[in-house]
């Protein structure tokens, strides 16, 4: 097992969202095929209010995850949704799309996960598209005091609602209490575990809330209170990345186009 930990950064995005970011802080900081992870996590309105206005992707997959909370989307294509509380929005940028996350909410917990997931460069220039998830069709498990939201891939003979993608993206939400919870990875994928309630050990390594850890293989999680974390998992596509913001793609080129083709207006038509 091949460890790393990279603690998330308190930073903010949009018009002025907190977040915290793991993955994603620098771009050096990576774990292929995962580009970002951020949390967003506050009673405080002032911390969300903002939203997320009208901004453009292109090149990768983003998985909006609403623990608590509720927006509304709109994009360039005439696209409209709302995300509640327990709900997954799965977008898809492809070739290119704008759009916009902004609360419905004006008070309370707002509390979730956004997820970058990188596309291989046969399928970076597809149509955008977007799948919304509900609550009542992610998988829960429960094995003893461990509970597992299964929302993406496989576990033992349950599958998750979100199959199909080249990286084969594994996306468990697990709660552990007093207990211990061995997980048998894929040996050809990478792995990153992100606890953000509690505190637990990964193979003898401890970790508190916000530090994640990257490993290749299998693990055994130990808790002696209530933990609850992220743990996602994928196949890397082992290709080259130039990223410029919001656009991420396999050579400069490619950027310099995608940046011209958004200034003409050509996104999401």
């Amino acid at each position: 097992m091949n460890k790393r930990i990279i603690p998330a950064l308190e930073t903010s995005d949009g018009a002025g969202v907190k977040i915290f970011r793991s993955l994603g802080h620098t771009q050096e900081v990576r774990l292929d095929p995962f580009l970002m992870l951020d949390e967003f996590c506050s009673e405080n309105p002032n911390d969300y209010i903002g939203g997320f206005p009208s901004h453009p992707h292109r090149g990768f997959e983003t998985f909006t995850y609403m623990i608590e909370g509720h927006l509304k989307h709109e994009d360039s294509m005439g696209n409209s949704g709302e995300l509640k509380s327990g709900e997954i929005q799965w977008m898809t940028a492809g070739r290119g799309i704008v759009h916009s996350e902004m609360p419905l909410q004006k008070d309370g917990l707002m509390k979730g996960f956004q997820l970058w997931v990188n596309l291989p460069s046969s399928e970076k220039m597809q149509p955008p598209r977007y799948k919304d998830i509900k609550a009542s069709e992610i998988i829960s498990i429960e094995e003893g005091s461990t509970r597992i939201k299964l929302i993406a891939g496989n576990y033992k003979e349950y599958q998750g609602p979100i199959q199909g993608l080249t990286t084969e993206l594994d996306y468990f939400d697990i709660s552990i209490s007093e207990d211990a919870f061995s997980f048998i990875g894929d040996e050809k994928k990478n792995y990153f575990l992100y606890p953000f309630e509690g505190e637990i050990e990964v193979n003898d390594e401890t970790l508190s809330s916000r530090n994640g850890i990257c490993f290749s293989g299998s693990a055994k999680i130990t808790t002696k209170h209530q933990s609850r974390f992220l743990l996602i998992g994928g196949k890397p596509l082992f290709e080259p990345i130039f990223q410029y913001g919001p656009f991420v793609m396999n050579t400069k080129n490619e950027i310099l186009q995608a940046i011209e083709d958004f200034q003409s207006g050509s996104f999401g038509k």
